[in-house]
């Protein structure tokens, strides 16, 4: 049976399992709301403890608090930064829309584990939770700071790079495949040349496309709601706290913020969230068409278009012996359905602040993380165990252009658009080759179709 100590806040006595650094607050938040499985993602508690010793900084520097208390703070925060306390933050995503609870949680476990550490240096005093720990804040201005700084985080240091590293491998697929002519597709039906490095580029300019307008969001994020408080008048914290605030955390994370220039917005509105996440979101789309077009082009490899060669990372079927399916391609456009779900839900959330606050915030900034983690896992993924070992498929590739009846175009300068056409569909109904069926009209000589009718003349 599970050993328990009894804590006290001001709605009176409960019980908390011993060895757990948590406090009444978290408790009551666990017996509450269990609601789901989902818990508060691991980068916000870090962004907390950011917030935290930056705080205890910044009021020790304000003569608000003195030095034992603002140095075992800061080092709790440092241990929760690095991980060590994760266990301790047990809270779930569906709790008070404010996301007070995880504040609580977080001032909690810094309160006793900074008293820990006081106790070790000979120091006996009290950390408060609310006193202390969160002094001259409120969690309707640390929540939304935490929120930009995990989002922030999350994009710069998860997303860009992989999105940076399958860029580089599309450069080098676009380079390996110069010269290689296919045909193109429109409508899913046959269309004139072009070459297979050509196609490659379309999607590599994509992804480009999409970091930079990702990058040119992350701006807005840099607006910290700290300083604001309750209904952000500040209520409770020193005209400079914010701004003082904003240059600590800056130089803890090694990211460029500002105190929000109106803190009514900060609280209220998350309009910076949902502009990124709807980069995100142009991320996906593409991201899902690349995923599709890969899979289709190695669909086969006998009876579907077979152009490209995908690699075999397992069997594909539980009944059909030396089956290969594009499961990277299925995982990554699995991932881009979930983007696009977690952005309708961003944005209904967002615009739901009523007054001087917005009251979803825990959901929002879980389903923000979410979409990073996992474009960035499912481009990694995808990157590692599908693009860098395509292959294209000469042989197959050459055979559907020299097939295809789309070239016909070629000859449109030369004898017009009709009779071009009826050239194309005698060929089609009479089951001939173009050059056939070209001869066959006496519309041209073979020798004016060898030299009009060239794939290499017409990308």
């Amino acid at each position: 049976m599970e050993n328990y100590r009894i804590e006290r806040d001001t709605i009176g006595e409960i019980k908390v399992p011993v060895g757990k650094y948590w406090g009444a607050q978290t408790q009551r938040s666990k017996q509450n709301f269990k609601i789901g499985s989902e818990i508060m993602p691991i980068e916000v508690i870090y962004a907390f403890a950011h917030i935290k010793k930056a705080a205890a900084k910044v009021n020790a520097s304000l003569g608000n608090l003195n030095k034992n208390k603002s140095t075992a703070i800061m080092s709790a925060c440092d241990e929760i930064i690095n991980g060590n306390w994760d266990e301790h933050f047990p809270l779930v995503v569906w709790q008070t829309g404010s996301g007070t609870q995880t504040n609580m949680n977080v001032n909690e476990v810094i309160a006793r584990r900074g008293m820990e550490i006081m106790e070790k240096q000979g120091v006996s005093e009290n950390i408060h939770p609310n006193d202390d720990v969160n002094m001259a804040q409120s969690s309707n201005d640390t929540f939304p700071t935490a929120m930009h700084i995990a989002a922030l985080q999350s994009v710069t240091q998860q997303l860009l790079p992989v999105l940076n590293e399958l860029i580089a491998t599309l450069q080098t697929k676009e380079d390996e495949f110069s010269g290689i002519i296919k045909i193109g597709r429109t409508h899913l039906q046959d269309a004139t040349p072009l070459t297979l490095s050509q196609e490659v580029s379309g999607w590599r300019a994509m992804v480009e496309k999409d970091k930079k307008m990702i990058e040119s969001t992350l701006v807005y994020l840099q607006d910290l709601a700290i300083g604001g408080t309750a209904v952000g008048t500040g209520i409770n914290a020193d005209k400079k706290f914010g701004e003082l605030m904003a240059q600590e955390i800056s130089k803890q994370t090694y990211l460029s913020f500002q105190s929000a220039p109106n803190k009514f917005q900060a609280l209220t509105s998350h309009d910076e969230l949902v502009h990124l996440h709807g980069a995100l979101k142009a991320l996906a789309a593409d991201l899902m068409k690349i995923a599709n077009d890969v899979r289709w082009l190695a669909s086969g490899p006998r009876s579907g278009i077979g152009e490209l060669t995908i690699p075999a990372n397992e069997p594909g079927s539980s009944i059909m012996p030396g089956k290969v399916n594009p499961t990277q391609s299925e995982a990554l456009t699995m991932i881009a359905t979930q983007v696009f779900g977690n952005d309708a839900t961003i944005g209904f959330a967002a615009s739901q602040g009523n007054f001087e606050l917005n009251v979803f915030k825990p959901v929002i900034i879980y389903n923000f993380l979410q979409s990073v983690k996992l474009l960035a896992d499912g481009m990694k993924s995808f990157h590692d165990k599908c693009v860098v070992g395509i292959v294209a498929n000469t042989e197959t590739i050459k055979a559907n252009l020299e097939n295809s009846l789309m070239l016909v175009t070629a000859l449109n300068p030369y004898i017009g658009y009709e009779k071009a056409a009826k050239i194309a569909k005698l060929a089609y109904n009479e089951n001939l080759t173009l050059r056939e069926a070209a001869i066959k009209t006496g519309f041209l000589t073979e020798e004016e179709y060898d030299k009009w009718v060239r794939p290499d003349n017409m990308i």
